[in-house]
């Protein structure tokens, strides 16, 4: 009992204490309203956020949140700092988030910058904005690359598509201390947990800039038009559901969201902070909004180019391999029924061939006859046709003979058609296949096409790509 009375006067002296300590801390912040622009939230909404945050990876507090995420659909309540720019006059269609602190050795921020804008032609620089944060509490390193960023890119800052904001230290949650998850030493705990703040605080401000949102990171070199590319990515993905697309493979580069999500992939990240690197959260994030698969486009948009890491300077030398900086051209690949009579290898079927998705189909030792068939739901016209099979680590599962058809006249029930007449293009070569100018070459409107085997072989077959461009809707 004595111990009872004693914990109930003890919580009643934190309660008193902190209602005391609130309450200061509230006339304060008044005051310091009166000096600084911007303003700060009231701290009983810090504590919140840093409460939140601090909290551990707890299934049955947390159930709810895995339920049903849309109860973090609200922004967080922090002031920001405009180091350069102003708040953008009307939205755009992708806004672009980078987030940079002072590294040991190297820096690579403003040529990342110059290359999302060099990258991008006049009508593209219309429908982008760039948010840089810079998340370092040095302030005389900010105030130098504010300096820098202002000097080389003015143009771009009044122009309204380049932004430079900072979240004061005080919004911070507590990244000391924290729990060590993997085994990690202390310094990287804390250095990947600010990260995962950082990315949170920038998410939070981006959410009602466009309609989308790319996260990079701050040493990053761009493909020429990327953002064609990635819009011919989302029409193409109109009407499917979709959390993420990926248009790298490496990190937090690349990353694509709907701008609607921003405000819970934020609130996520603050939840779980402390507990993993902030490219293992966003795989669980889209898992709890019901995205199991990765959906990642190649070739890759963004190649990473940093040699030194942000973290102590250590040497980072990766790259993407699938990154193409020159004419990156998505294919079309319009709407079409797939089939094969090939004796398919597990999950490895026919549709993961026809797609830009980093995914590829699989059969088994195919026969003199064996075909893999596309039927589009319209008749098209083609420009260019390119198919690739075989991959880097199963160099011999190539197709050894054979030829790529198209065809005209479908005949069948839904589920069965195919085309009565068929005209042959060319013969496959090393495994590869390609054509251009198809419109030129075939007179009539393309119906089907498929890749047929010529030649029985014992090896088994990945088709890994095939790459459909077309010119113009026939009439009709």
């Amino acid at each position: 009992r004595q111990n009872l009375k004693y914990f109930d006067k003890m919580r009643c002296l934190r309660k008193r204490s902190a209602v005391s300590f609130l309450g200061i801390l509230v006339v304060c912040l008044l005051f310091m309203n009166l000096y600084i622009e911007d303003g700060y939230v009231l701290e009983g909404d810090k504590e919140l956020i840093r409460e939140t945050a601090t909290h551990q990876l707890n299934p049955e507090r947390y159930v709810h949140s895995f339920k049903d995420l849309s109860n973090f659909s609200g922004s967080i309540n922090i002031s920001y700092r405009y180091l350069a720019g102003t708040p953008l006059p009307r939205k755009r269609y992708l806004t672009i988030g980078l987030s940079s602190v002072k590294r040991k050795k190297g820096n690579y921020l403003l040529e990342t910058i110059k290359s999302i804008f060099e990258q991008s032609s006049y009508e593209e620089l219309k429908e982008i904005a760039v948010v840089v944060q810079l998340a370092d509490f040095d302030s005389a390193w900010c105030e130098g690359m504010v300096q820098d960023i202002s000097q080389k890119f003015a143009h771009h800052i009044i122009a309204g598509r380049l932004i430079v904001i900072h979240v004061p230290e005080d919004y911070y949650p507590v990244l000391d201390g924290l729990k060590r998850n993997y085994n990690d030493p202390e310094d990287r705990v804390k250095f990947r947990s600010k990260q995962n703040v950082d990315y949170a605080f920038l998410l939070n401000f981006c959410a009602n800039l466009s309609d989308y949102y790319v996260m990079l990171e701050d040493d990053v070199r761009c493909s020429k038009n990327f953002l064609t590319a990635v819009k011919k990515v989302i029409t193409s993905r109109e009407g499917s559901y979709w959390v993420t697309l990926e248009f790298s493979k490496l990190g937090y580069i690349g990353k694509l969201y709907h701008s609607h999500d921003l405000p819970r992939l934020a609130h996520f990240l603050l939840m779980f902070y402390q507990e993993m690197p902030c490219d293992w959260l966003l795989i669980h994030f889209r898992g709890l909004l019901a995205q199991k698969e990765v959906i990642r486009f190649k070739p890759s948009l963004f190649q990473h180019m940093g040699y030194y890491s942000s973290y102590k300077g250590a040497e980072n030398k990766l790259k993407d391999d699938d990154f193409e900086e020159e004419s990156f051209d998505i294919p079309d690949n319009p709407p079409a029924n797939l089939h094969t009579n090939m004796n398919v290898f597990e999950n490895y079927e026919a549709s993961k061939a026809y797609s830009s998705i980093d995914e590829y189909f699989w059969g088994k030792a195919p026969s003199t006859g064996d075909f893999y068939g596309i039927v589009f739901e319209k008749p098209i016209k083609i420009s260019k046709i390119k198919v690739v099979t075989g991959t880097e680590d199963r160099q011999n599962d190539i197709l050894h003979h054979g030829a790529l058809e198209v065809g005209e006249k479908i005949v069948g029930s839904k589920k069965g058609r195919q085309c009565t007449t068929y005209l042959r293009l060319g013969e496959f070569k090393n495994g590869n296949f390609e054509i251009t100018d198809v419109e030129n070459k075939v007179l009539f409107d393309i119906n089907c096409m498929r890749i047929l085997v010529t030649k029985s072989q014992k090896e088994w077959l990945i088709i890994r790509s095939i790459s459909v461009w077309t010119s113009q809707t026939p009439n009709q």
